[in-house]
């Protein structure tokens, strides 16, 4: 009973922070394309970097704008706290209508910080396989079309947000759209530490 708290202390200090791995992106390099308009390999681009990592496309109505603000939230709080070291990533899953030009506007809308907040896009067949990779689901849902007679999609999609650590392991994924910032912000101060 006398090494009772001895062993309380330790397993407090050995699992405090610690985040178990989910995942990562494989072992892939993708070419892909920022808001800029720069190529850069992904996940690459991420190395040696805590990245937060959102799924969007930019038609979305609802989800995507949501997880986008969650995600400057974020932005927001780490900076106050003098957080940095942190990326932020916006993986779109709508390659065809979110080229960088569009991809930037999105950004500029929003009012977003590009310093540390990258967008990026590419072609299908990667993006595919990149989102594949990490269990994010993007399905072209019902459609519509305007009396311009333009065609309105939009598509049903998993809706997550993913902290990933210096090594490209993803540590955890959070339910984008109604993400808790205070937990988001102290997982990733957890990793900077």
């Amino acid at each position: 009973m006398r090494y009772l708290p001895i062993f309380v202390f330790i397993l407090f200090i050995g699992c405090g922070n610690n985040l178990p791995i989910e995942g990562d992106f494989g072992n892939e390099q993708f070419d892909l394309l920022t808001q800029n308009g720069e190529m850069i390999e992904f996940p690459k681009f991420i190395d040696n970097k805590i990245a937060v990592v959102g799924y969007i496309f930019t038609n979305c109505p609802d989800i995507c704008p949501l997880t986008t603000n969650n995600m400057k939230l974020v932005q927001d709080r780490l900076k106050e706290e003098n957080v940095s070291g942190v990326e932020f990533v916006s993986v779109s899953f709508d390659p065809e209508v979110d080229r960088p030009d569009v991809l930037k506007k999105y950004a500029e809308l929003r009012d977003l910080d590009e310093s540390n907040w990258t967008f990026l896009t590419g072609e299908k067949d990667d993006i595919k396989r990149l989102i594949k990779e990490v269990s994010v689901v993007a399905v072209i849902g019902d459609s519509t079309v305007t009396p311009q007679n333009e065609k309105i999609y939009y598509y049903v999609h998993t809706d997550r947000i993913s902290l990933v650590d210096k090594e490209g392991n993803i540590r955890k994924s959070y339910i984008g759209s109604n993400a808790n910032i205070e937990e988001i912000v102290e997982d990733v101060k957890s990793l900077v530490n």
